[in-house]
């Protein structure tokens, strides 16, 4: 199978690409590595899969010294005519969009960027797989589509109307849109809204790694509205396993479903207290935080508790990583990249 991963630098895209690629695929990967943190981390997420940062140019394919059957582009989704041509050349069975402008805070200040890489540049997607015969399009969403919804656990039969960041309010707007493709076009389209990814190769601005990193360094951490937050925090390895699974058996059209679309919860179903996730790093790092408690921010969700009932349904799996063993691996992973 042959599968276009965008975001290919990005956390959950690096994963995936290197799963796929253990699973003896064909991957193209997608990114155009942009600042929004460390650009030295994504270069160092492709390297480890056989992508060195000098052999990257704009417009032009490299092959993994690690991976043979894996190359990498570096491409902006908004560029219609480069994702068009790209996808006439290499012909997907499959495409995984993993890439977007990503952060909740961030999109407060910057909505521009996220009209333009998630709404734009998912549009250019959308069509390309449409009039490239792909046969199942996966993209991710987010559990932030639910906004401060105080029902629990979030269902993905739930409401979706009030979302209160601009981040949310484009992947709720991927979700609508994949929709019609799926019932214009037969384009098989599954969403996954993902819950708290957490992991190895992590992004910065999450606030498990900003934890540990001051921590670490002896500076204090910033626990807004107070600690009373809850999250359902989902270990990278777990999400990687749902998304192959739900990459090998698009939903037909079938009962009410008019359209080969769906949407799917990955969470760990447990969500956490704040502080009792602050305890499980500071015991994992023998070191107590400096603790600085604020008001919530603009943009925060109380609280997030999925309901993956329908992704055990359909596929018998249910995310299972103990938060403090993600954790442990989280910690030994930033110790040996950092330190």
């Amino acid at each position: 199978m042959k599968i276009l991963v965008t975001g290919a630098a990005g956390f959950i895209g690096f994963h995936l690409a290197n799963k796929f690629l253990e699973l003896g695929n064909a991957v193209v990967g997608i990114d155009n590595i942009n600042d929004y943190y460390s650009v030295e981390l994504k270069f160092a997420r492709l390297k480890e899969a056989g992508i060195p940062e000098e052999a990257i140019n704009r417009h032009q394919k490299v092959v993994s010294s690690v991976y043979p059957n894996y190359s990498f582009l570096r491409m902006n989704l908004e560029n219609r005519e480069e994702i068009n041509r790209l996808f006439e050349t290499e012909k997907f069975d499959v495409v995984c969009n993993m890439a977007a402008q990503a952060g909740v805070r961030y999109s407060i200040a910057y909505p521009m960027a996220y009209i333009q890489s998630n709404i734009v540049g998912f549009a250019n997607i959308l069509e390309a797989c449409r009039h490239n015969s792909v046969k199942h399009l996966v993209y991710a969403s987010s559990s932030s589509v639910y906004g401060n919804s105080s029902k629990m656990p979030l269902s993905t039969s739930d409401s979706v109307d009030n979302p209160i960041s601009m981040y949310a309010a484009t992947k709720k707007s991927n979700e609508l849109m994949a929709h019609t493709y799926s019932h214009l076009f037969g384009l098989p389209t599954t969403g996954l809204r993902f819950f708290t990814v957490y992991g190895p190769w992590g992004r910065p601005d999450m606030a498990y790694f900003s934890f540990t990193k001051n921590i670490i360094e002896g500076n204090a951490i910033k626990i807004f509205n107070h600690g009373d937050l809850y999250r359902d925090f989902t270990y990278i390895d777990d999400i990687i396993e749902g998304i192959i699974k739900v990459i090998e058996k698009p939903q037909p059209v079938s009962g009410n479903r008019q359209a080969p679309y769906k949407i799917y919860n990955i969470g760990s179903s447990s969500p956490f207290k704040l502080m009792d996730f602050i305890e499980i790093i500071e015991k994992t790092l023998g070191k107590q935080a400096k603790k600085e408690f604020c008001d919530i921010q603009p943009g925060d969700v109380y609280k997030t508790f999925a309901d993956v009932s329908e992704l055990e349904n359909d596929f018998g799996y249910l995310p299972g990583t103990p938060l403090e063993e993600g954790i442990r691996k989280f910690v030994e992973w930033y110790k040996t990249f950092y330190t």
